[in-house]
């Protein structure tokens, strides 16, 4: 189904408001229809009280102006109710399509977020929904009412001289012509500008993100030569768009201008020869000019279709997108019972990777134990984490939790059941206490409180002039990067969670307060798997099992003390940690 069809069909979920904008836009047009008439019948009176040669034709002629009137100010209340219901309709439709948007953006996959960039979709959920918009309200409605004026025009035109009629309809031809070329060429160009204002939009959204390292660098002219680059883009593609509706419209407007010019002609000899009447001939011309008003929107109606067709392919094409991760028809919720974790034999490779990123990794992990994962960058450690919670799918193996494979029980069970606090530390532009509460939203005051006294972060708070009402800035912008990690952990804490993942989330934290929150945490988790992955040894020092990781495969495992018995990499690992620094050996040299 064609993205207009199914914008159209989408319109009608709205029948009432949808039905009364149409009846009202046709009733406004037949009303305008009428005026021609009664303007021409109101000249013909005129002339009659000017020659004298019908009675009563003033009292006549007053009667054809309050009609005139009142058709005029119906035609007025009619496009009024049109413009109301035509509007209420497109932003009904934008609201509802918008939820579908956003709703799509919560369920798609990570592989999906990794390859596509955040402005792209910002276009997407703005530009080309307000264009899907305004296809009803401007572009459907007005197709309504073109075709009834153009079309009941035409056959009054034609009814009245059929041979005049033709003249004056002469140009319609061309200007079906000139609208199906400006069609196809709007329609590829504005493809072409969507992606330049996707451009734009990421390197606006780029930009923002990192105004404090180009502020901190003096990035600031080559930020704005960046910037003026891509707009200058898409402002030359806009002109382009400007330059094919001035050609299109001044072209159909001129043709207009000779047909009226040979009408004005032939019907004026035709007045002189006493085959129509003046007022006949000026009702003609008023037809003609009412129909000029539909003849120049031709080309805004098409580029409101060329619009709406191009951005409902792109937005209908998102929406349409599968969803990578989703729940199986019927899948059962997780049922923790024991909590024990297994990894049997799963590989992962990553979409347009050559090489897996995880490799035949295979532990377990019971309830009450804490396994630390320890390796080099692009070791996977972060895969390792990810693939618990169902960020991504696995290649081969399984993961399973009670025996449950995770792929086979529902996302969000699944989710609740296990919480990851990753190094980056999202937090929400809102409270202390809503940002921690975001894993359990009905939590209550003392379990949230109890939250940030094991995150070592309660204190702080308590400090803070409105506590836990305080609200952050963009991302946690007012808070320390330390502070912002704490408070990522004791909202993966109010979750309660059977499975717990701490991806590096205490490496902007002092050494101190990462020991009192490991403490804290070891109470809590007293009965949960906990998974700790950090390049910072002294984190892992008391785990139950430390897992080495390199190239996607487990090197070696155990504890700290019989990692550092094999003498192997995490032996050499652990020695370079506590090697004192060059700097402090000169420091000391010093001395």
């Amino acid at each position: 189904m064609g993205p207009l069809r199914r914008i159209t069909l989408y319109s009608f979920r709205h029948p009432w408001q949808a039905g009364a904008a149409i009846g009202a836009t046709i009733t406004a047009a037949v009303l305008q229809l009428m005026i021609p008439r009664l303007l021409g019948l109101a000249v013909d009176q005129a002339q009659g009280i000017l020659t004298e040669a019908a009675a009563g034709a003033e009292q006549a002629l007053l009667w054809s102006a309050l009609l005139l009137l009142c058709v005029s100010v119906a035609r007025g209340f009619f496009t009024l109710v049109q413009n109301y219901f035509s509007e209420s309709v497109g932003h009904h439709v934008a609201y509802e399509l918008r939820l579908a948007f956003y709703d799509k953006v919560q369920r798609l996959s990570y592989s999906y977020h990794d390859k596509v960039h955040t402005g792209d979709l910002i276009t997407i959920g703005l530009l080309d929904l307000d264009g899907l918009r305004m296809f009803f309200s401007t572009g459907l409605v007005r197709m309504v009412l073109l075709s009834v004026l153009i079309g009941v025009g035409a056959y009054m035109l034609l009814s009245t001289d059929f041979l005049l009629g033709l003249l004056a309809l002469s140009f319609v031809p061309f200007v079906a012509w000139r609208s199906s070329v400006a069609q196809l060429t709007l329609r590829s160009t504005w493809l072409v500008l969507q992606k330049k204002l996707s451009a734009l939009t990421r390197v606006m959204e780029e930009n923002l993100g990192g105004i404090r390292v180009v502020r901190a660098f003096s990035g600031q002219k080559f930020e704005l030569a960046k910037f003026d680059a891509a707009s200058a883009e898409a402002l030359e593609l806009a002109h382009d768009r400007v330059r094919i509706r001035v050609r299109n419209t001044s072209a159909m407007t001129f043709s207009f201008f000779i047909a009226m010019g040979l009408v004005l002609w032939f019907g004026g000899n035709k007045v002189i020869a006493g085959e129509m009447s003046v007022g006949t001939l000026a009702s003609f011309l008023t037809f003609m000019t009412i129909l000029q008003m539909p003849v120049r929107q031709l080309g805004l109606m098409v580029n409101s279709f060329a619009r709406a067709s191009t951005c409902g392919e792109r937005f209908y094409g998102f929406l349409d997108t599968p969803l990578a991760i989703a729940d199986a028809p019927g899948v059962p919720d997780l049922a923790v019972t024991q909590g024990t974790l297994r990894f049997e034999d799963v590989r992962f490779t990553y979409e347009g990777a050559t090489h897996p990123t995880l490799d035949g990794v295979s532990f377990e992990a019971r309830a009450g134990e804490t396994i630390g994962i320890v390796g080099a960058p692009g070791s996977g450690k972060s895969t390792l984490a990810h693939l618990i919670p169902r960020f991504y799918d696995v290649t081969s193996g399984r993961i399973t939790i009670d025996g449950q494979d995770v792929s086979q029980v529902s996302l969000q069970s699944l989710r609740r059941a296990v919480a990851v606090v990753q190094q980056d530390s999202f937090l929400f532009t809102t409270t202390i206490e809503n940002n921690i509460a975001y894993g359990d939203p009905w939590a209550k005051e003392r379990k949230i409180e109890k939250a940030a006294e094991s995150a070592q972060l309660h204190n702080y708070i308590m400090g803070l002039p409105a506590d836990y009402n305080t609200v952050v800035g963009e991302r946690g912008v007012s808070l320390s990067g330390g502070q912002r990690q704490r408070l990522s952990i004791a909202r993966s804490l109010v979750l309660k969670p059977a499975v717990m993942v701490f991806d590096d989330s205490t490496a902007a934290i002092d050494a101190g307060t990462e020991h009192r929150i490991r403490s804290a945490i070891r109470r809590y988790a007293a009965n949960r798997v906990t998974i700790v992955i950090s390049h910072r040894l002294s984190s892992l020092l008391h785990a139950d099992r430390i897992l080495f990781l390199e190239n996607g495969r487990i090197l070696e495992q155990g504890t700290h003390e019989e990692l550092l018995a094999l003498n192997g990499r995490y032996r050499a690992l652990y020695d370079l940690q506590t090697r004192p620094t060059e700097d402090v050996e000169i420091g000391s040299a010093a001395q």
